[in-house]
Order: structure tokens, then C-alpha cells, then sequence
């Protein structure tokens, strides 16, 4: 049912409490943290396991979780992105964002091949070349692009996009995962590198008629609530890379509470979450790049002082896309921003004053961060002015 006018409000204050006491207290492993914040950003593989670690979890633990008891999985989801999601979310999600995108790439990769002159049926050939990347998977078990391309030699054949070659090998291994035929793997190397192996997915996908489109997206969006609520349309239209009007109709199939937040917009929450929530201790965390407690709002000026945001203003901890760099954060707030230079030391700069007991525990948090990283050396895949500056 729609949201409910509501002379509720919910102020930054309260807010802060909630992000703090769901995303940002201490976890017993990554399939907490992933479970509290929906979805761990991919985009940048360090992300994951240091979103993990930056709230108390191993990055043994987390490389259990993906590749031994597989109670995470990593999947192309919301807006394109890659995400490290629980296992038991993934037919949601894929039902919910993937399946829509699968759709158009396998449209646009048949245009591109036909366009190229490969073929007059691009549809054939993607299928043909499907057919024989999965067989070679079975033969081969895990294994690298590269390795596929030898076993499928079609597959390393050029297409030129945008005035760029490349093979058809990750284009078609993309349309693969994307509709989870195929799963991502163990990375060649430490776990900041993004050449995964691929394995067949050990579980096929719920078809339309076991999931559909429309009812995942009302799942999905109660999860979204769940962990990131109160949040405006605009803010689930931003993250699930929704319509507006399927970001309306999911929100229609649950039982809100219309808020009313800071600055005069309107929000909404779960009807079962509409009490106030006693804030915690503050609590110190440096996040890595792209976290997903930054990236959860398209409004984060109840976090976020707007003057950091701006790529073009000094000390911005985003990019000119928006992409979001290292964060330090203390008491629901971001407060100043950290990078690893080439020695492995972690340098910290502070936009805001913080009391006695924040700097401790930021300064605990920065020890703790370097120890983590150990000999691995982490550039975040989108740099920021702050970042670029720090390791300067």
C-alpha cells in the first residue's frame, strides 16, 4: 500500500543513530555486514573485504564466505554494478535489477556483432559461442577469460565499440554472469585483483514465472528500507538504478510511514520502523572507497557536508562522477578522509574537529586499517582530490 501522510518526523540526529546502529557497528562476520548494508560494493574488489574489516570482520573470514561456504556471492546488480551479495538475496536481486540488464546487454552485444560485420545473425553467434564457453567450463572447471578464449578461440574475435577493439571473450563471459549461467570466482593473485576466474553457477537462476520482476522489486526495496530507511524515492531510484515509476510501484507494495526529514523533503519508512532509535556510543570507521554506507543515499547531507562532496571544492572525497573516495567517520557523520600511501602507512586528514575520544578512536581504527592491509597496497580504483592529495 502507498505511504501513509504522517505527521512523523525524523531529524539528521536520528538518522545518524540509525545509520550507526545498523551499518556501522561491529559485525561477527561478512555475512552480517553484507546482510546490513544489502549489498557490498564490487566495483573496486579491495572494497569488500576492507567494508568487512572496517567493521570488525577478517579478510580470511571474508574470503571463506565467498569461495568455501559460498554464503556470498558475487553478482552484476543495481545500476550495472558489481555487488557481493548474500547467496540467499541473489535470485531477489537478479529478479529485481539483473534480469532487466541481462537483457539489454545481449541486445547490444547482437547489434555490435552484427554491426561489425561478423555476421548477419548476431543472435546465432552469441548463442554458438554461449553454448561453447559453457561446455569448455565444464571441461576445464574454474577458469580464466584468457584460458576460455584458448578453449573458444570465436571468442577472442574483435568487435570495435566507441572507437575501442575488443574480444568477445568478456562480452559474452558479462551476458553469462549477468544471467547467472556463470559466477565469478576466486581472483588471480591477492584479493584486490579484479581477473576472477569463472566457474557454472552451481544453482540456475529462478525463472519469471518463480520470481517475478515486479515482486522482487518490492522485496528488494523493503531490504533497501530496511537497512538504509528513512530514504526519498529519488534516494531508491538512485541506488536500485530503477524507473520512477518502478521504484513508485515497489514502495506501493509496501506498508510505509511518509517522514518528514531536515531541509523540507519527504521520506518514507517500513510501518514497522517508524519508532524512534536510541543512539549508540558514536563509533569510529574508516570506510574504504565506494562503501556502501556512503553510496546508499542520492541525498547525503544529513552524513556529509555538501562542500566535500564537490569535486571542485578542497578536501573532496568524490569524484567528478560522484564516485565516493576513503572515509573517516565518527559518530554517524563523515568527518575527514584517509589513503595508503606507498610505504603503508595510513595517512588521515580531518575536516571537522572531533573531541579527545573521537581522535583516539580514529587514530586506533588507522592502526588497525594498516595491519589489515599488511604488505598489500590498495589505489582505489576511482581516485578523489583527497585521496590523490594525502598519498602525495
Amino acid at each position: 500500500m502507498p505511504a501513509t501522510p504522517a505527521p512523523l518526523a525524523i531529524d539528521d540526529v536520528q538518522r545518524r543513530a540509525r545509520l550507526s546502529g545498523r551499518q556501522l557497528l561491529p559485525a561477527t562476520g561478512p555475512l552480517e555486514v553484507a546482510r546490513a548494508v544489502t549489498a557490498l560494493h564490487s566495483t573496486d574488489p579491495a572494497s569488500v573485504h576492507l567494508a568487512v574489516t572496517a567493521r570488525g570482520g577478517s579478510v580470511d573470514a571474508v574470503e571463506y564466505a565467498l569461495y568455501a561456504e559460498r554464503s556470498l556471492v558475487r553478482m552484476l546488480a543495481m545500476r550495472r554494478t558489481v555487488f557481493v551479495v548474500p547467496t540467499d538475496l541473489s535470485p531477489t536481486v537478479h529478479a529485481a535489477a539483473t534480469r532487466a540488464i541481462a537483457a539489454r546487454e545481449r541486445s547490444q552485444l547482437i547489434g555490435f556483432i552484427e554491426q561489425n560485420g561478423l555476421t548477419k545473425d548476431g543472435g546465432g553467434m552469441l548463442t554458438h559461442l554461449e553454448d561453447a564457453a559453457l561446455a569448455a567450463l565444464g571441461k576445464l572447471g574454474d577458469a580464466y577469460g584468457i584460458e576460455l578464449g584458448d578453449a573458444v578461440p570465436g571468442l577472442r574475435r574483435q568487435i570495435t565499440i566507441a572507437g575501442g577493439n575488443q574480444s568477445l571473450t568478456s562480452r559474452v563471459l558479462f551476458i553469462l554472469a549477468a544471467e547467472g549461467r556463470i559466477v565469478r570466482g576466486r581472483p588471480k593473485g591477492s584479493w584486490i585483483s579484479s581477473q576472477y576466474q569463472w566457474s557454472a553457477a552451481p544453482v540456475a537462476p529462478p525463472t519469471t514465472q518463480e520470481l517475478s520482476t515486479a515482486d522482487a522489486q518490492i522485496a528488494l526495496a523493503r531490504h533497501y528500507l530496511a537497512a538504509y530507511g528513512p530514504a526519498t524515492v529519488a534516494d531508491l531510484q538512485w541506488w536500485t538504478g530503477w524507473t520512477v515509476g518502478e521504484t513508485k510501484r515497489a514502495l506501493a507494495g509496501l506498508a510505509t510511514v511518509g517522514v518528514r526529514l531536515a531541509g523540507g523533503s519527504t521520506g518514507v519508512v517500513l510501518d514497522t520502523d517508524a519508532e524512534p532509535v536510541a543512539a549508540g556510543p558514536p563509533v569510529a570507521r574508516l570506510l574504504p572507497a565506494l562503501d556502501p554506507t556512503v553510496m546508499g543515499w542520492k541525498g547525503r547531507g544529513f552524513y556529509l557536508d555538501p562542500d566535500h562532496g564537490n569535486p571542485a571544492a578542497a578536501g573532496s572525497l568524490f569524484d567528478r562522477s560522484g564516485n565516493p573516495g576513503p572515509t573517516i567517520w565518527w559518530d554517524g557523520r563523515v568527518v575527514g578522509g584517509w589513503a595508503q600511501r606507498k610505504s603503508g602507512e595510513i595517512a588521515t586528514r580531518m575536516l571537522y574537529d572531533v573531541d579527545s575520544a573521537g581522535r583516539e578512536q580514529i587514530e586506533s581504527e588507522a592502526a588497525r586499517t594498516a595491519e589489515v592491509l599488511g604488505d598489500i597496497r590498495v589505489t582505489p580504483r576511482f581516485r578523489t582530490p583527497l585521496e590523490r592529495e594525502l598519498v602525495s
